[in-house]
């Protein structure tokens, strides 16, 4: 998951305000109700502390929000009297959660926001192509591509022997011709997006044409489904497609960190960066636990911070000054750092903190799946 979308909260000082809630049932939600748990989430974060403009700004979002919503969830992040983020949740939370605390709540999001890649979806035909983008946000239009049509021979009656060759020919040449040109834009909307998946739909032989065309880069992240149409808009069978094709993409992507991860961490049992004091980056390709992943994130070391299903690691605290780089393990490291005041938080939320501002990607670990021990780690752009 790119947690770059975080850095606005960021950008300013805490205490910050953070509420997760399902929003999944928001048209079923009576009026009665919606309000008592705009009430709930008021109670709950003054007795936590938060102030009395911060709490005003949470209620009055929630107030107006649409009864219709297509996400299953929403996080609400706010500070100094402003609801800084809203985010929607591709997984809705059993209760509404709420925090008060000097670094938002953010870690959460790693299970509740989902991480299947974003994906350029193009409708091919002989026409061109309808194109649009789905994230995590939902769907939408990205243009399109027009190709070149075939002009027809009408109704005039001429003999088949003389232009049958001649009409093919050029119907041929309209397919490559337009095949070229959906290729080139697709190039150019793949280059300014952040897609990582591209999905070709629609006409069979349209869709090969257009991958053949590709540069080897993007024809290796391209897949074809079977369902779906220009004209006949999207299906529920072309949705499950791309659904599978995301979450395959994912899943993919998933292992191959962890297949690096273990090969860093050593075999089993044997001398890793779980044993790193702190006093040094990591030595091999991998960092796990606390002390060693604090260090790999303060230098901008990691590739990819892990973050488990469970963990005690993730609840561990550690003290932060106001920039992100400025996280150590104990008090007296942060203040060697220059932070006058330090101020204890979570280790998840610190790191993803420093994840956001440092472009490094947040990976969670489904439970059942072997990971780091404690619920941290990272792999390592480099090692000594």
């Amino acid at each position: 998951m790119d947690v770059g979308f975080l850095k606005p909260l960021f950008d300013r000082p805490g205490p910050w305000a953070g509420v997760y809630m399902d929003t999944s049932r928001s048209t079923e939600d009576a009026p009665t109700r919606r309000r008592l748990r705009e009430r709930f989430v008021a109670d709950q974060l003054t007795s936590q502390g938060a102030d009395r403009a911060t709490c005003d700004a949470v209620v009055e979002r929630l107030a107006g929000e649409e009864e219709a919503r297509a996400s299953a969830g929403r996080a609400l992040f706010a500070a100094g009297g402003e609801v800084v983020l809203d985010l929607p949740l591709a997984t809705a939370p059993i209760d509404v959660v709420t925090s008060w605390s000097m670094l938002p709540r953010v870690a959460p999001l790693a299970t509740f926001r989902g991480e299947w890649p974003a994906c350029l979806v193009a409708f091919v035909d002989q026409a061109g192509a309808d194109l649009e983008l789905r994230d995590d946000t939902g769907t939408r239009p990205a243009g399109r591509a027009a190709g070149r049509r075939a002009h027809g021979r009408g109704h005039r009656s001429v003999p088949a022997d003389r232009y049958e060759w001649h009409y093919r020919n050029r119907v041929g040449n309209t397919w490559e011709q337009t095949a070229d040109r959906v290729a080139d834009e697709l190039v150019r909307q793949w280059a300014e997006s952040d897609a990582e998946l591209l999905i070709l739909a629609g006409d069979p032989r349209g869709r090969r044409a257009v991958r053949d065309r590709l540069p080897e880069p993007l024809r290796a992240k391209t897949e074809e489904m079977r369902h779906g149409s220009r004209a006949a808009g999207c299906s529920e069978l072309l949705n499950a497609e791309i659904d599978h094709a995301r979450a395959e993409c994912a899943r993919a992507h998933l292992e191959s960190v962890l297949d690096l991860f273990r090969a860093g961490r050593g075999r089993p049992g044997g001398p890793g960066p779980s044993g790193h004091d702190g006093a040094g980056p990591p030595s091999s390709g991998a960092a796990e636990g606390v002390p060693a992943v604090v260090e790999a994130m303060r230098s901008h070391q990691a590739a990819t911070l892990l973050l488990g299903h469970t963990g005690g690691d993730m609840r561990h605290e550690v003290w932060i000054g106001p920039d992100a780089d400025q996280v150590a393990v104990q008090r007296s490291q942060a203040r060697a750092m220059g932070v006058r005041a330090p101020e204890p938080a979570r280790a998840d939320d610190a790191l993803m903190r420093s994840a956001a501002v440092a472009d490094t990607e947040v990976l969670l670990v489904p439970e059942g799946v072997p990971g780091p021990a404690g619920g941290l780690g990272a792999v390592l752009r480099w090692h000594a």
